[in-house]
């Protein structure tokens, strides 16, 4: 059996994508091998919208480039709502995204597990819990017993999405691997991750709760992100230094942990460049291990 890889690419296609001359979704394989990555997450935020036999089409394109499809799963998703039906609204996109992300050759569903509203942190993610446990059940009776589902740590504090909120999410099934936005916590703790120390504590969390390879193979988004009293406001690119968090530590610590993650970058406009220089980053540390 192979070692898993490292991966990294970006979220959907950046401002180079038109500007090197690529027009279609067809073309993302070509732009992101080019770019010397091996990893995109496609967005599906708005509603999953692209079509089966294209879908099929770009993952042998893909294949061929080696290059990793993920799904990010619409936006409106929320495990924890008040209101039952959008519950099992939620249950159904995340059956579409397994649905294209299967078509796409790719294994990794990655969503917002909602917000806390008029309720209590503990109620709303009850209720997330339950709703989550719904949709593995769903997923196997649907025959997508084999895809991965990714909890994604969110920026607002208002949102149900810390760090320990989706590791408790990740208890529900060993098919769940959470998605850690660094960004995004970095955000919703108002600039909590200053260095490499507060990087390791996340790190060194991780492997405390899952105690398996999903410690090592989790799922990254990364990108420099601005906030305010509620938490996240607005994603940067990596030129804009006054924002954090910083990547570099994060990288060294993936090199000398020997960490396989797939390291998707959510920057605004540049994210295949900034995904393709924490590749460097980490090439980097490599060598120094």
């Amino acid at each position: 059996m192979t070692e898993p890889q490292i991966r990294f690419g970006p979220a959907g296609m950046g401002d180079s994508f038109a500007a090197q001359g690529y027009k279609t979704s067809l073309d993302i394989p070509a732009y992101t091998a080019g770019m010397g990555l091996n990893a995109f997450e496609y967005q599906c935020g708005h509603g999953v919208r692209l079509a089966e036999d294209k879908a099929r089409r770009m993952a042998a394109l893909a294949a061929e480039k080696g290059v990793v499809f993920s799904v990010h799963a619409p936006y409106y998703i929320s495990m924890s709502s008040l209101d039952e039906e959008k519950r099992l609204g939620s249950i159904r996109y995340l059956l579409q995204s397994c649905a294209l992300c299967r078509a796409l050759g790719g294994q990794r569903v990655i969503f917002h597990p909602g917000s806390c509203g008029k309720q209590s942190r503990a109620a709303a993610l009850e209720k997330a819990l339950d709703t989550l446990r719904r949709a593995m059940e769903a997923l196997d009776e649907a025959g997508y017993g084999d895809m991965t589902l990714c909890p994604e740590t969110l920026g607002k504090i208002g949102q149900l999405g810390d760090l320990e909120e989706v590791l408790a999410l990740c208890q529900v099934d060993k098919r769940l691997v959470p998605c850690i936005d660094f960004g995004h916590l970095n955000a919703r703790t108002l600039g909590g991750i200053q260095g490499r120390e507060d990087y390791a504590a996340i790190l060194d969390r991780l492997g405390e709760a899952l105690a398996d390879d999903r410690a090592r193979q989790f799922h990254v988004h990364f990108s420099r992100i601005e906030f305010s009293a509620g938490g996240e406001k607005r994603h940067w690119t990596f030129a804009e230094t006054q924002y954090g968090p910083e990547p570099q530590p994060l990288l060294e610590l993936v090199a000398q942990r020997k960490l396989a993650p797939v390291i998707i970058c959510e920057s605004a406009g540049t994210q295949a460049e900034d995904a393709r220089a924490m590749q460097q980053m980490w090439k980097a540390a490599q060598g120094a291990v």
